[in-house]
């Protein structure tokens, strides 16, 4: 290997190591814009939900859930949604919203924030349908 490619081998580990942390952060900043966003009739109504970022959905935890461990989710919804919650439900542990930050951008590309921007605020979206019990189908139908 020569010196020049020695040097752009450690030049792109020092890249990944630094800038997902970065991007972390500002996808971060994303999310919570699109949070924000959401009208403040689903503010109300979102109930015992936690929202969170990770890099990406480890594969037996997609097998647990029923998908395809080789499948790049870029959000998933966890826990009972609102249609089926019972009287029981009041000491349950939060539900969960994840967005995975790398198939998003991987998805529309790390260069166009605005991009990023529409592919969070729909995957958002997404999500909390779920937690308010419509499915798949439903959201396909809808056009979402």
């Amino acid at each position: 290997m020569t010196l020049r490619a020695q040097r752009l081998a450690r030049y792109r580990e020092a890249r990944e190591r630094i800038a997902p942390r970065a991007s972390l952060k500002a996808f971060e900043l994303l999310v919570a814009e699109a949070l924000d966003d959401l009208p403040a009739y689903v503010h109300e109504r979102l109930e015992n939900v936690a929202i969170v970022v990770e890099q990406r959905a480890r594969p037996e935890r997609l097998e647990r859930m029923g998908y395809d461990a080789s499948q790049d989710l870029l959000g998933l919804y966890e826990g009972i949604n609102k249609l089926d919650r019972t009287s029981g439900y009041h000491l349950a542990t939060p539900d969960r919203i994840t967005l995975f930050w790398r198939p998003i951008i991987e998805e529309v590309g790390s260069g166009n924030r605005e991009a990023i921007r529409r592919e969070i605020r729909k995957t958002v979206i997404h999500e909390v349908a779920h937690h308010f019990g419509i499915d798949d189908a439903e959201l396909e139908r809808l056009g979402g």
